[in-house]
């Protein structure tokens, strides 16, 4: 299956920390949205729903303005991929009503664990024991994230568990699509089938929003679409194993937000989960780098 975007280790990975970036800020308001200052807390369920609305509505006014062209899209991957990534959201959104947030964020952030062993038998990529080390590396940084102790194992846990495991089967969609159909499109159809399944699971609780929390859905969805849009660009420049640990830098943009919005510092603990994280990305950098300059010839 052809590429439609030349391999770019270096820009794959500036992609995937801006993409990052745009997941924490849409965490970030999900959880306004839940704030009762801004009126009755919105249920996980029409927080996704949200997300997926102006989501959509931003994407198709590009694809509108860009006069992109649309290709025949593979539907049953695209439904499978739509259908993992609102289960992981649904599940995540389910665990913070049972442990902290701070802990299930640690554990759902484990998807790219996931998703670097997924890629093995769905996608043939071939991992080496650097970037087993690596991975190794930025697991352990976010157990210590997580602070590990009985109640980690509680129900919210396993929940948490279970949108990592969905997470990171849907990187290994995103992969497989990036390689087949332009960003936009992938875009577009995800949010499409996305919304239609959260626009049907949010009938039973949905209530009318107030101005204050339309304002924070809005941009809920659209930092999710700029997400997305990295997050694709990124997979469609290198393997999935290699580029999928860089998500962990979503933990620090959460961890800044945090301290700049909330006053809530990080501690010592916090500080040294998010350098052996780093410094499991970064000794995929340096490996890919290496690989790069070794194989290329003197100009």
């Amino acid at each position: 299956m052809k590429a439609l975007a030349l391999p770019n280790a270096r820009l794959a990975v500036m992609l995937m920390l801006t993409a990052t970036f745009f997941i924490a800020s849409s965490t970030l308001m999900a959880k306004l949205a839940s704030d009762p200052r801004f009126g009755t807390p919105l249920h996980p369920l029409q927080i996704s729903h949200g997300r997926f609305l102006f989501a959509f509505v931003l994407i198709s006014a590009v694809v509108t303005a860009t006069q992109q062209k649309m290709s025949r899209p593979n539907l049953q991957l695209h439904t499978a991929r739509s259908l993992l990534g609102w289960s992981g959201v649904t599940l995540m959104f389910a665990a913070v009503a049972f442990i902290p947030m701070a802990d299930a964020t640690a554990i759902s952030f484990l998807n790219p664990v996931f998703a670097m062993v997924f890629a093995i038998p769905l996608l043939g990529e071939r991992v080496g024991p650097v970037r087993w080390s690596a991975a190794a590396i930025a697991f352990l940084g976010a157990l210590v994230l997580l602070r590990p102790s009985p109640a980690s194992f509680e129900a919210g846990a396993l929940l948490a568990l279970g949108a990592a495991v969905f997470m990171g089967l849907e990187v290994i969609l995103i992969k497989r699509l990036a390689n087949s159909e332009p960003p936009l499109q992938i875009l577009f159809v995800n949010n499409a089938i996305g919304l239609i399944i959260a626009s049907l699971a949010v009938l039973p609780v949905w209530q009318m929003p107030s101005p204050s929390q339309w304002l924070v859905l809005a941009g809920v969805g659209s930092a999710m679409a700029m997400a997305q849009f990295f997050f694709v660009n990124a997979m469609a420049r290198a393997e999935a194993s290699y580029i999928a640990p860089f998500a962990f830098t979503t933990l620090i943009f959460a961890a800044a937000y945090d301290a700049a919005l909330f006053g809530a510092w990080p501690d010592v603990v916090s500080g040294v989960g998010a350098l052996t994280i780093l410094s499991g990305a970064g000794l995929l950098a340096w490996r890919e780098s290496h690989l790069k300059s070794a194989a290329s010839p003197s100009e």
